[in-house]
């Protein structure tokens, strides 16, 4: 499978293309460089990586979002949905972490669009991400303003959501190394909290809780396995069904990539991300299909509270289960940690929107007042400029959160899934570039033997979700504004973006032979250095784990 940490010839392949490419002067040609009073700062540890990784995919997709797929696709519909992703998804992250171990360039794969592919995709790829982020941060606000309605109904959204602000404000406002350490903490809750659920789940499912009600696999059989979508008979209700899953499926895996954009502030990059990156998938792949099985099980399909656009449906599916088995108290703790995951969230939301917008900046796609940095490598004007943007979430007061949490689901899985589309784009032409270079990506950082089949079923299976993501409203008296374009904007904003661009730049794509191997390697590899042993077991296990 990947090729492990060979940073000994990840060296040698860079002078290889150094001395190939002499006449790349590397200091003066780093494309997008930015100004001179500041740059980012590497503070991201390894334990950090490790845990962005984790904890960026793992939060209110998973625990609050897998309601309404529960109720459309039923539980094997929901278990589906979220396998055919997590293989897209786990294609796509291949992908980018053979390119971005190699280049951990600030921006990640919005400027190395730059590099392999056109300067109009690396624009239409930056501000898509952007606009992906910017957007979900309301969504995450939105989501938290919904668990905390478990409690308290009485008080207007208005406050969660100012609350839950201040506090992603404050931990972005410190800088990369603070919010490394708050995501650690907040990663690890959720990461103790979806493993204590689904060995909780098992318990219950077998008869274990206060009722002593063994239910096994009584919703698979009644209400069933799959929801007649719309009331539509045979498999034809049951296909559409499942595919009604695929979209709510995306948001909950959006934000892997967020490695790429975390690059430019990780210490030791080239050990670092494939590390995380090759191991990730694993968990993520457990925790996500572990986690949407329980719910299946403990969960019927038709139960009234998987309907979030109610006031008084304010519920994971996890928290329902334990309400219903009858275990007292224990479904306010675990809407805390809930709670503390939306946060988590948004935190990350906030920091990759952010850094997203000072790549931007970088490549020249947006003004440079966004370059600008504090000295202590915070980019402030980015991430006052991101943040104010999360007045959107305040929709909910009127509309209700989970509505409008619904609807911003839809707009980040579209613009999510051609994020990583874009992403797949780019590694097909990194791939050739290399190839016809002449150099050998068995010597890379990272590699996968299944590139570059991966990367071409990522970027068929990205187009053919977001193609069909909102064909329930041409049903029959199903049509309803708010999905259409919630759907579909998304989607036609990526070509309007590309072509505009491409139009006003008329640059044309990079040929193979032409592509930049080497801008920034000198400084990538002074970045990098070889970690000192495990002294004992502990050291060991920690290294393993992280």
């Amino acid at each position: 499978m990947g090729v492990e940490d060979k940073h000994a010839d990840a060296h040698i392949v860079s002078e290889a293309v150094v001395e190939k490419r002499l006449d790349y002067d590397t200091e003066s040609q780093s494309i997008g460089a930015g100004p001179q009073e500041g740059k980012l700062q590497r503070h991201l540890k390894n334990r950090h990586i490790a845990m962005i990784s984790i904890g960026g995919v793992i939060g209110t997709g998973l625990f609050l979002g897998t309601a309404s797929s529960l109720a459309a696709g039923g539980p094997i519909g929901l278990l589906l949905g979220y396998i055919v992703v997590g293989t897209v998804c786990y294609s796509v992250m291949i992908s980018l972490g053979e390119m971005v171990a190699y280049l951990p360039l600030p921006g990640g794969h919005i400027r190395l669009a730059e590099r392999f592919v056109d300067p109009a995709f690396s624009f239409t790829m930056g501000w898509n991400y952007w606009y992906n982020w910017t957007i979900i941060l309301p969504a995450e606000l939105s989501a938290a303003a919904v668990l905390i309605n478990f409690w308290n109904k009485s008080v207007n959204n208005a406050a969660w959501i100012s609350m839950c602000l201040v506090v992603v404000v404050t931990i972005n406002m410190f800088g990369a190394g603070v919010y490394g350490e708050a995501e650690f903490i907040f990663a690890s809750v959720k990461v103790i909290t979806i493993t204590g659920l689904i060995i909780l789940g098992i318990v219950l499912d077998l008869g274990g809780g206060p009722n002593h009600d063994r239910i096994g696999f009584r919703y698979w059989k009644n209400p069933g396995p799959f929801v007649q979508f719309d009331g539509i008979s045979g498999s034809k209700g049951q296909f559409l069904g499942w595919f009604s899953v695929l979209t709510q499926s995306a948001f909950s895996f959006i934000g892997t990539e967020i490695v790429a954009i975390a690059a430019g502030e990780a210490k030791n990059p080239r050990r670092n991300l494939p590390k995380a990156i090759k191991r990730v998938y694993i968990r993520i792949l457990l925790f996500y299909i572990g986690g949407v099985i329980i719910i299946g099980l403990l969960v019927p399909s038709n139960h009234p509270d998987l309907n979030l656009t109610t006031s008084d449906a304010a519920k994971s599916p996890f928290v329902i289960a334990i309400k219903t088995a009858g275990i007292k108290g224990l479904p306010s703790v675990i809407n805390a940690a809930l709670l503390t995951s939306a946060w988590s969230a948004a935190s990350s939301d906030l920091y990759t929107s952010s850094r997203a917008l000072y790549g931007l900046a970088l490549a020249g796609n947006a003004p440079k007042i966004f370059t600008k940095v504090t000295r202590n490598g915070l980019p402030l004007v980015s991430l006052l400029f991101c943040a104010a943007f999360s007045a959107l979430a305040y929709m909910g007061i009127s509309s209700g959160s989970g509505k409008v949490f619904n609807w911003f689901v839809n707009m980040t899985s579209i613009a999510g899934l051609m994020t990583w589309f874009g992403i797949s784009v780019t590694y097909v032409r990194f791939y050739k570039g290399f190839k016809v270079q002449g150099f050998d990506r068995s010597t890379l950082p990272y590699a996968h033997s299944l590139q570059p089949y991966a990367a071409w079923y990522a970027m068929f299976m990205c187009l053919l979700i977001c193609f069909f993501s909102g064909w329930s409203v041409f049903l029959r008296g199903k049509w309803e504004t708010d999905t259409f374009v919630t759907n579909y904007i998304p989607l036609a904003l990526f070509p309007i973006l590309y072509i505009g661009s491409k139009l006003y730049t008329r640059v044309p794509m990079v040929k193979p032979e032409d592509m930049d191997f080497v801008s920034g390697l000198k400084e990538i590899e002074a970045d990098c250095y070889d970690e000192p042993p495990p002294r004992n077991w502990v050291e060991r296990f920690w290294s393993w784990l992280m």
